[in-house]
């Protein structure tokens, strides 16, 4: 075992019996206090010895989308840091990059607690957190703090939300405002249109709401930072089809599959502990292993859908070199973690690239993008 894993042994335990999202907290406000002082002895020292620890540097591992370099092609999913008050300290955790917010252009508290809620019993999480977060303006600042103390050391991207208060006809201006704001400190951004949990945001993936947001974005987007779009697995394949013609359309970088679902089918958990309600009747998304072969279905369909020419990540109930695998051959280029990665720990990382070595060794490949969309060949 790392040695140093035993400091968090007692952190772990706690944890596990305190509320997830008053965990969650703590752990960013740690990292974000060794973040801040990373040029600090003690910063300096933890900051090397969690790099020997949770990274994997293999140039068969690398590649490069949208003119960014993926050394790996694991990153961290949107959700986890909202306002990017750790976004200094995914790379040390061997991330190959990750993803900002949900962020909104108005700062909005969400849903009333509790709203962040583990199952255990499927391997999943329940969250129906309502994009929580502190504006856009404020991560702008967050981060142009962060990247004068260390550039940033993997690709960098922001997912942008409505805000709450925002109408759905006025979400175009919503999405670029917050877009204006955040443009310089970021490499990629994303359209969420599919988290459950904003009244009315899904509706935007229609092509009659989704085309002014798109159309919005792109025009102010003079230096062309790569920009995708997140759908939600729950989508009829003709949904989808008509959102990958708008991506044509509007010349976006790439899709991002999937999001959490609303669906409850085949669940271990029956009542939500915490409440002492049906599962089925609780709100939220549900993200983890349910999600898996549906994330997994959508990103084969895109794949073979437009001919492997447009960058999917894939993400949804990734928690060893196996899902990550099925992912990869059905047609993702990179791919992305959050439920696995809490439940698996940090060293969840390490073991997931060092499998997908040991893949390309079976599989007689050189490089990891040779496997993209390997089961279509």
């Amino acid at each position: 075992m790392l040695n140093f894993t035993k400091p968090f042994y007692p952190l772990l335990l706690a944890t596990a019996k305190s509320d997830p999202e008053t965990a969650h907290r703590q752990m960013l406000k740690t990292l974000n206090n060794l973040e801040v002082n990373r040029h600090s002895v003690w910063g300096s020292l933890a900051i090397k010895q969690l790099e020997k620890s949770f990274c994997v540097q293999n140039s068969r591992l690398h590649q490069t989308l949208w003119g960014l370099d993926f050394n790996n092609p694991l990153g961290l999913a949107a959700g986890f840091d909202k306002d990017g008050t750790a976004a200094g300290m995914w790379s040390s955790f061997g991330f190959g990059f990750a993803e900002l917010g949900a962020v909104t252009l108005l700062s909005q508290p969400g849903n009333p607690r509790p709203r962040m809620f583990r199952l255990p019993e499927d391997k999943a999480a329940l969250n129906r957190m309502g994009a929580n977060n502190l504006g856009a303006a404020v991560m702008a600042d967050t981060l142009g703090q962060t990247w004068k103390r260390q550039p940033r050391q993997i690709p960098i991207g922001i997912n942008l939300c409505k805000s709450k208060i925002a109408a759905l006809d006025e979400a175009a201006v919503d999405y670029v405002g917050s877009f204006k704001y955040l443009q310089a400190v970021a490499d990629y951004f994303v359209i969420n249109v599919s988290s459950p949990n904003t009244p009315g945001l899904r509706s935007l993936q229609s092509g009659e709401q989704l085309e002014p947001i798109l159309s919005g974005l792109q025009n102010a987007n003079p230096q062309q930072k790569p920009i995708l779009i997140k759908i939600a697995p729950d989508l009829e394949w003709n949904d989808i089809q008509d959102i990958l013609k708008l991506a044509t359309d509007y010349n976006l970088a790439g899709v991002i599959a999937t999001n959490t679902t609303i669906r409850r089918d085949n669940l271990n958990t029956k009542i939500l502990k915490e409440t002492g309600k049906s599962i089925q009747d609780e709100a939220g998304g549900i993200s983890g292993l349910p999600v898996k072969q549906r994330s997994t279905e959508v990103i084969r369909f895109i794949y073979q859908e437009t001919g492997g020419k447009l960058p999917i990540i894939g993400v949804g109930g990734i928690f060893d070199a196996d899902d990550a695998w099925a992912k990869i051959i059905a047609g993702a280029s990179i791919l992305q973690v959050y439920t696995g990665w809490v439940y698996e720990g940090p060293w969840m990382v390490n073991q997931i690239l060092s499998g997908l070595l040991s893949k390309l060794d079976e599989k007689g490949l050189d490089r990891l993008a040779d496997a993209v969309g390997l089961e279509h060949q």
